[in-house]
């Protein structure tokens, strides 16, 4: 029996999800959360095999968890759902050493048997977002530029940036207008929109 810990916010959706997955004579939902931030508690608690976790989660995102959560429960693999098939947050999930990555829109059957192949140690990535990754550019920021733009996108402005990252304003200027010239954006905000697409920044 593969014990499943399911992450996912929208409530009807979990629900579907948990009622999708005990329909598997060897499959069992043994917590269920929809929060990001509560993942690694009840895994301590509940020592699922799989957890099942959506990527946008309030809290604590879902790739954050993930990563956290091999951290903590090495043993119990992780299969992410999205609803956005980005290249970059595949890379980003194949980072934080997530075993699978699903889009939504899967048919039914695909997500029990990717939960079984993930408990099986096999590695598990949706076809089609496997060969749009493939084809997409490497991400061309710096950590430290993506950590900038990062809070930009939260709504940081440039001091506050400055004293979140321990950096003077004009550097945050400085990064910023790299960030523009180096995603060949009009301005910032169209700069945060082509790293959210691409999956750069969370």
């Amino acid at each position: 029996m593969v014990r499943i810990l399911l992450a996912e916010d929208v409530h009807m959706v979990r629900g579907a999800l948990v009622a999708l997955l005990e329909l598997e004579h060897d499959l069992q939902v043994v917590a269920s959360v929809d929060r990001g931030d509560l993942i690694v508690p009840s895994a301590l608690e509940t020592r699922p095999d799989v957890a099942v976790i959506d990527i946008d989660l309030p809290g604590t995102d879902g790739l954050t968890a993930a990563a956290d959560l091999h951290r903590k429960v090495p043993e119990c693999r992780t299969l992410m759902l999205t609803s956005l098939g980005r290249p970059g947050t595949l890379r980003r999930a194949m980072a934080a050493r997530v075993s699978g990555f699903l889009l939504k829109d899967s048919p039914p059957s695909r997500l029990a048997q990717a939960v079984r192949s993930v408990a099986a140690g096999r590695r598990v990535i949706d076809p089609e977002l496997a060969l749009t990754a493939w084809e997409a550019p490497d991400n061309p920021l710096s950590p430290r530029e993506t950590q900038v733009l990062r809070l930009a996108a939260r709504g940081a402005d440039a001091a506050e940036i400055a004293d979140q990252l321990y950096l003077t304003q004009g550097t945050v200027r400085n990064y910023l207008t790299a960030i523009v010239d180096k995603l060949k954006a009009r301005n910032r905000i169209d700069a945060i929109r082509i790293a959210e697409e691409a999956g750069w920044i969370p």
